[in-house]
């Protein structure tokens, strides 16, 4: 059996699409999970939707993924320039093959003629389709034309009659009546080809036998093996994906300003998380498992098991996900990724590693820090009704009792430590023969001033230190009398 060789081709115009990614990391396990080759090529003929930058952001996205490319621009390989607005030559010197054969023909027509047919067709109510035209002029109009300088493009020659049937992988046979079939441009006016023509080009000479892409070009694949047997080429093996829709109507989109990889890392989501999540965004595993490392899914991943229907991009599934990745790193890993968030509010010397302790099982993505820690800045402006919790069953009256009643507690204790701390508490809850709850709920509230908290008041009071829990408490004794 030939080496299995998967491409990723990605146009630069813009970040990486989490449907970009995606198509990049079923192309790399296709090819890894039988030790094959993985290429990386950029297709930036549509040169004015070349965006500056786009490119460095796809490499460092394949970089930080560890979807490691075995050729590419950037490192080589056997069938260089793997741009392809450096294959110009390559593209025009097939293209006159395919009119060699008849298979493709000059067409000079102008712009004006070209919006005419349109217009037409759109009064008929009829898809707007190339009419032959320029396939019927003999050789010595073309030869005219040609060194007259007139702006010309290369059209394939789409048979009208009969049908065009192929096989998908994900989505079995499909067939095309020829008589739908345009004679689509393969090299434009400005001697660029187009994305269809370069790319079955390319697959062929790269050796590319598993062509992995989203759906919508299902629609297109008639076209490319009219293209593969003009060629007397070999087709490859067709996987199409189903598209990542936001919701039931609307597919997940980088022109409608849906996240991309970069904006879900900036958002708090670690990388892994992520790569895990897109992996079973149209594919099954078939088990229950849900968890899967990189090393893992280029073991288990069969690209038979991709589904037809559409998957829904779920924030919810990708929150939990990312959260149980939280939770498998080690404290010393999560107290480093999380050191820059406790940064944006806290200026207090605290002890780091005692907030992560609290906050690595709590967390779902890591922007949501700031937020749930800012209390270990400043006590937070809050309601004396936050006393009031039916099922503790704390009153104004009880908290003020406990509060005043710690404070001394508090101030006697010379080692300041959670056990110490700890013993105090339920020395009071032991003197009062009240519930933990009434006792503790108000000090939690006093020192957080938030109705939750990572951690409990135990925790909060030892990050916090000796002084600061001091005046915190007689805040809330000050707020309970007021209430009186």
């Amino acid at each position: 059996m030939a080496k299995i060789r998967t491409r990723f081709a990605p146009s630069p115009t813009g970040y990486m699409h989490v449907g970009n990614l995606r198509t990049a990391l079923y192309a790399y396990l296709i090819s890894k999970h039988e030790d094959g080759d993985f290429i990386f090529r950029v297709e930036d003929t549509d040169q004015e939707r070349f965006v500056e930058g786009a490119l460095d952001i796809i490499y460092n996205t394949l970089k930080i993924t560890g979807l490691k490319h075995d050729e590419g621009p950037d490192i080589g390989g056997p069938v260089e320039p793997y741009v392809q607005s450096e294959r110009t030559a390559i593209y025009l010197e097939y293209a006159k093959k395919l009119i060699d054969k008849g298979e493709a023909y000059y067409c000079f027509c102008t712009k004006e003629r070209l919006d005419a047919l349109r217009t037409d067709a759109e009064a008929k109510k009829q898809t707007p389709k190339y009419d032959k035209h320029c396939l019927h002029l003999s050789k010595e109009e073309i030869e005219e034309k040609l060194s007259s300088g007139i702006p010309y493009v290369i059209r394939q020659n789409n048979p009208t009659t009969g049908t065009t049937t192929f096989d998908d992988k994900i989505y079995g046979t499909i067939s095309v009546d020829n008589s739908e079939l345009e004679d689509m441009v393969l090299i434009k006016s400005d001697g660029f080809p187009t994305y269809n023509f370069a790319n079955v080009v390319d697959d062929h000479l790269m050796g590319i036998t598993h062509v992995v892409r989203g759906s919508e070009y299902l629609s297109s694949s008639p076209k490319y093996n009219r293209l593969y047997e003009a060629f007397g080429w070999e087709i490859p093996i067709y996987v199409h994906c189903p598209p990542i829709m936001k919701d039931a109507q609307h597919k997940l989109s980088k022109r409608n300003g849906d996240a991309s990889f970069e904006d879900l890392i900036k958002k708090g989501y670690l990388k892994d998380a992520v790569l895990n999540y897109i992996a079973l965004l149209g594919w099954n595993p078939g088990t229950e498992k849900e968890i899967f490392s990189l090393k893992e899914l280029v073991e288990v991943f069969d690209y038979r098991n991709i589904n037809k229907s559409p998957s829904i991009f779920d924030d919810v599934k990708l929150r939990w996900m990312n959260s149980e990745y939280i939770k498998m790193l080690t404290l010393d890993e999560f107290n480093k990724m999380a050191l820059p968030y406790y940064k944006e509010v806290i200026t207090k010397d605290l002890d780091f590693m005692k907030i992560s302790e609290l906050m690595q099982t709590r967390v779902e993505i890591l922007t949501q820090i700031p937020e749930l820690i800012d209390l270990f800045e400043d006590l937070p402006e809050y309601s004396i009704d936050m006393y009031l919790h039916k099922k503790m069953k704390t009153t104004f009256e009880n908290s003020l009792e406990t509060l005043e009643k710690i404070l001394p507690k508090f101030e006697n204790i010379t080692d300041w430590n959670l056990n110490n701390i700890q013993n105090s508490c339920m020395e009071l809850v032991e003197e009062l023969g009240v519930k933990n709850g009434i006792v503790l709920w108000p000090i939690r509230t006093a020192v957080s001033g938030k109705q939750s908290s990572p951690g409990g008041a135990f925790e909060i009071a030892e990050i916090l230190g000796k002084e600061e829990t001091i005046r915190r408490i007689k805040v809330g004794i000050e707020k309970l009398q007021t209430a009186k």
